[in-house]
C-alpha cells in the first residue's frame, strides 16, 4: 500500500482503484460543493492483503488469482466456502505500516468517528455493478488503529458472503473483476439526513431525523418533498413515520429533548440508536430553512450536472449542509458527445453500435452490439436477445422497444432523434437508459483509458437478488412476462404470480417464421400444440401455486408481418383485427391455443387463468366464454376467465360482461390511454401528451376499480403506468386496486411503493380515529 487516494485529487483514471461511489463524489467535490470530506483505501490493497494470506491451506490464498468458480446451486457448500473465506479474512492481520497510513490520514480531521463505505468497480466486462445496498453494507468505527484494523477487514469480507458469491456467479462476474475498495470519511452528528433525487419533470427529497441510518436500513419512512425544478416550488409534502433516529455517541443523547428512551447502543462503533418523542414524530425532519438550503443545493447542482441526478445528505448541527454520497452524468466526464432520447428501460452499457436504417426485420444482428434502429416490432424479438441495449429514433415509453427491454432487464433510449444518421456501425456508445442519454465515446488524447472505464450496466437482477428485507404488503404485487429464459431471474421475486404472461411473444420463440395459421395448414397442429402447451408449462410450473394469467394471443398483424402464412388483414392500421374480435373470423387459431391450456390442466397445474385481450364487446366475450366452456376448461374449480379493460367501452359495458361471466379484469394502461387521448402510443414526439397520469386516464381507471369493487371481482392494473409513475400507486391503493403487474426490473420499486402507500392509509386512519 503506497498511498490513499484524497477525494478531491482522485483522477478519471483512478476509477477502477476507488470504485465509483467514491469517483462520482470526488467529481462533485472537486466542483465546490459541500462534499463530506474522505480518502480511498484502493482495491489494489485487497489484492495485496489477499497475497499476504498465504498459508497452503487457506482458502484466500489463491483468490487474487480465481474465479472462484463453486456450485451455487449447492447451498451447504456455498455457505461452508464463505464462511471458511471470511473466517480467515478476519483471523488475519493488517500490516501495521498500512494501518498506520490510513490513521494518520485519519487523525487529520480530529474526529472520535469514522464510516468505512465499500465503493465498487467492475473491471473487463461489460457489466456493471448497479445499486449495492443489501449486498455491501458501511462500517462505522471509532477512529482508532484497532478498529480501523477491525472496519477494514469487516468491509473486505462481505465480498465472500454467501449471497455475494451467489450473486457474482449468477450474473457472471468473475471475482478476480470486482474492484473493492473503501472510502473513509469522518463522522459527525446530523440534525437530518436524506436524499435529493432530480429529474427533469420533478425533485423528490426524503429526509429523517438524526444520522441517515435508519434511511439506509429501511427502519423509518422517511418525510417526502416534491419539488417543481423551474421554480423551487414545493408541489406537496408528505410526512414520514419516523419512530426511530440515529446518532453518535459522544453526548448529545442527553442534551436532546427529540430523544425519548435508548433502545440500542453498539459499544464497538458508537452508533446510539434512540426512539423520538411523539411531539417530533408530528413534526417533518427539516426545518423550512433547511429545506430551501437544499433546494437551493440542488438548483446550483443543475448548472453542473444537468437535470437527471442523486446525491445523499446530512445536515450537522451548525446547520451545514454536506453532500455524502452521489451520482452525476457522464456529461460531466470528458471526451464525450451526447445524443438526448426517452429513458425507456434502465441500465448502462458500453458497447460497439449496430446501425440499421430500414424498418424490416434483419437476418440476424451480432453479438453484444447496441442495436441502433428506427423502431422495433415484437417479432424481433429473438433478434433482441442478442444485443446488449437499443437505441431507437421513433417510439415512446410505451413502445415495443421500451417494454421488451424492460422485460429482457437491458438498457433502451427510445426517440433519440437522428440516431440512425448521426451514429455508425462500430462506433463505441454508452447507453445510459435511466437518464435516455447515448454517449458517441471518443478515443482520449491522453491515452489513459478513460473510456474503457465508462461501465455500468444496471441490471433488475441485481436489484432484486440483492434487496434487504421488504415490508410485507396486502396489494397483490405480480409481474409481466413472455421470456423463459427470465423465468429461473424472476421466480424468486418477491411477488404473489405473474400478472400478464404476454403469449404472442412467448410463442415468437417455437414459431420458426410461421404463424401458427401456417402450422395448421401444412398439417402440423399436433407439433405446435405440444411444443405450445410446454411452453406455458414452463412458466406455470415455475411460479405454482402462485397464478399465471396468461393472456391469449393478441396478434397486430402488421407487427408480425416478417411471419409466413399471416392471415389478410388490415395491415396499415394501429389495431389491425386484433384481440378476441380476430377468434372470431378466424376461430382456429384460438381453438388450437385453449387447446394448448386444456393439456395444461391435465398436467396437474391449476393455477393457470385466462385473460382477454382487447374485447369490444359482449357479444365477442360471450363467443369466447362458450369455446372456454366447450374445450372443458372451466370443470377445473380453479380456473377463471378474465378480461383485459382497456377498450373504452368497458367502462360503459362492466356490468354486462360480469353477467355474462367475467370473473375479473385487468386495467391495460397502454390501450386504454391511446384509445382515450387518440394518441399513438409508438410516437415518441407526442409523449407529452401519451401520459396515463392525464385526468381522463386517471378518472377512467378509478372509475372501473370501483366499479368492479360493486360488482364483486378482482381489479388488477398490468400497464406500464405503475412502473413510469410510482407516485399514481397512493392512488391505486387508496381506490382499492387488487393487485398490481409489472415487468421485473419494477419489482422493487412497486414493493416499496405499494408498502409506502399501505403505511399512508394506516396511518391516516390512524389519525382519524384519534381526532
Amino acid at each position: 500500500m503506497e498511498k490513499v487516494y484524497w477525494l478531491d485529487q482522485i483522477k478519471l483514471q483512478d476509477r477502477a482503484k476507488v470504485g465509483d461511489k467514491a469517483f462520482y463524489l470526488s467529481r462533485i467535490m472537486q466542483r465546490g460543493y459541500p462534499v463530506l470530506p474522505g480518502f480511498v483505501v484502493s482495491a489494489e490493497v485487497l489484492q495485496q492483503f489477499l497475497e499476504t494470506i498465504n498459508s497452503s491451506e487457506s482458502l484466500v490464498a489463491d483468490l487474487p488469482h480465481s474465479s472462484l468458480h463453486l456450485d451455487v446451486a449447492n447451498w451447504r457448500q456455498l455457505q461452508l466456502v464463505a464462511g471458511r473465506l471470511r473466517q480467515e479474512i478476519m483471523a488475519a492481520t493488517v500490516p501495521p505500516q498500512w494501518i498506520s497510513t490510513i490513521f494518520a490520514a485519519a487523525r487529520e480531521w480530529q474526529t472520535r468517528h469514522l464510516i468505512l463505505q465499500p465503493t465498487l468497480s467492475v473491471s473487463n466486462t461489460a457489466q456493471g455493478i448497479g445499486n449495492t445496498s443489501g449486498l455491501l453494507e458501511s462500517i462505522f468505527c471509532y477512529c482508532d488503529e484497532d478498529a480501523i484494523a477491525f472496519g477494514l477487514k469487516r468491509i473486505w469480507s462481505q465480498l465472500f458472503r454467501a449471497r455475494s458469491l451467489l450473486y457474482w456467479q449468477r450474473v457472471g462476474i468473475d471475482l478476480q473483476n470486482v474492484n473493492l475498495a473503501v472510502l473513509v470519511q469522518p463522522m459527525q452528528n446530523a440534525i437530518a439526513s436524506g436524499s435529493l433525487h432530480a429529474n427533469f419533470s420533478e425533485w423528490t427529497i426524503e429526509a429523517t431525523r438524526g444520522l441517515g441510518v435508519a434511511l439506509t436500513r429501511g427502519e423509518v419512512l422517511p418525510d417526502v418533498y416534491h419539488i417543481q425544478p423551474e421554480t423551487g416550488i414545493i408541489l406537496e409534502r408528505n410526512l414520514g413515520n419516523k419512530l426511530l433516529a440515529y446518532c453518535l455517541d459522544d453526548g448529545i443523547a442527553a442534551s436532546d429533548p427529540s430523544i425519548l428512551q435508548s433502545v440500542l447502543t453498539d459499544e464497538n462503533t458508537g452508533l446510539l440508536a434512540h426512539l423520538v418523542t411523539e411531539d417530533q414524530q408530528k413534526q417533518y425532519a427539516l426545518t423550512e430553512q433547511n429545506l430551501q438550503r437544499l433546494i437551493d443545493l440542488g438548483n446550483q447542482l443543475v448548472t453542473e450536472l444537468g437535470n437527471s441526478f442523486t446525491v445523499r445528505w446530512s445536515i450537522s448541527d451548525a446547520d451545514s449542509v454536506q453532500i455524502t454520497e452521489g451520482s452525476i452524468p457522464p456529461s460531466t466526464i470528458p471526451n464525450l458527445q451526447l445524443i438526448k432520447g426517452l429513458g425507456a428501460a434502465t441500465g448502462r452499457v458500453t458497447a460497439n453500435a449496430y446501425v440499421i436504417n430500414a424498418l424490416q426485420k434483419p437476418e440476424q444482428i451480432p453479438q453484444g452490439v447496441v442495436l441502433v434502429v428506427p423502431a422495433i416490432a415484437p417479432d424481433w424479438l429473438s433478434l433482441m436477445q442478442q444485443v446488449v441495449a437499443i437505441v431507437t429514433t421513433q417510439g415512446g415509453l410505451t413502445s415495443h422497444a421500451a417494454i421488451l427491454s424492460r422485460e429482457l432487464g437491458i438498457p433502451a433510449v427510445v426517440s433519440a432523434k437522428d440516431a440512425t444518421i448521426l451514429i455508425q456501425t462500430g462506433e463505441k456508445l454508452l447507453v445510459d437508459g435511466d437518464r435516455g442519454e447515448v454517449y458517441r465515446l471518443r478515443e482520449s488524447k491522453a491515452g489513459t483509458g478513460e473510456n474503457q472505464e465508462i461501465n455500468s450496466t444496471t441490471s433488475f437482477l441485481h436489484n432484486q437478488l440483492v434487496s434487504p428485507h421488504l415490508p410485507m404488503i396486502a396489494t397483490q404485487l405480480l409481474v409481466n412476462l413472455s421470456q423463459p429464459s427470465l423465468i429461473e431471474r424472476s421466480q424468486n421475486l418477491p411477488v404473489d404470480g405473474v400478472g400478464l404472461l404476454r403469449s404472442e411473444l412467448m410463442l415468437l420463440n417455437l414459431l420458426q417464421g410461421q404463424h401458427p395459421h401456417g402450422w395448421l395448414l401444412s398439417g402440423r397442429r399436433d407439433e405446435l400444440l405440444e411444443l405450445w402447451s410446454q411452453q406455458i408449462i414452463q412458466f406455470v410450473s415455475a411460479f405454482s401455486p402462485r397464478p399465471v394469467f396468461y393472456r391469449s394471443l393478441d396478434w397486430r398483424f402488421h407487427e408480425f408481418s416478417s411471419l409466413a402464412h399471416t392471415p389478410p388483414s388490415t395491415s396499415h392500421s394501429i389495431l389491425g383485427d386484433r384481440g378476441t374480435f380476430s377468434y372470431v373470423n378466424n376461430p382456429a387459431v384460438f381453438e388450437l391455443e385453449l387447446a394448448a391450456l386444456l393439456n395444461v390442466q391435465k398436467a396437474g397445474y391449476n393455477n393457470l387463468r385466462l385473460l382477454l385481450p382487447f374485447v369490444r364487446n359482449v357479444a365477442e366475450f360471450t363467443f369466447c366464454r362458450h369455446k372456454v366452456e366447450q374445450i372443458g376448461l372451466t370443470q377445473m374449480s380453479q380456473f377463471q376467465l378474465w378480461m383485459m379493460a382497456e377498450v373504452p367501452s368497458v367502462l360503459f359495458l362492466l356490468p354486462e360482461y360480469v353477467k355474462a361471466g367475467v370473473d375479473g379484469i385487468s386495467i391495460g394502461t397502454n390501450d386504454l390511454t391511446q384509445l382515450l387521448l387518440g394518441v399513438d402510443r409508438e410516437q415518441g414526439q407526442l409523449t407529452k401528451i401519451f401520459d396515463e397520469r392525464h385526468p381522463a386516464v386517471m378518472g377512467a381507471i378509478a372509475q372501473l376499480i370501483q366499479m368492479a369493487k360493486n360488482a364483486g371481482i378482482p381489479c388488477s392494473i398490468c400497464g406500464q403506468a405503475p412502473a413510469l409513475y410510482p407516485e399514481i400507486i397512493d392512488q391505486l391503493v387508496e381506490w382499492g386496486i387488487t393487485s398490481i403487474s409489472v415487468e421485473p426490473e419494477a419489482v422493487k420499486r412497486t414493493h416499496q411503493a405499494i408498502a409506502r402507500a399501505e403505511q399512508r392509509l394506516i396511518l391516516a386512519a390512524a389519525r382519524r380515529t384519534l381526532h
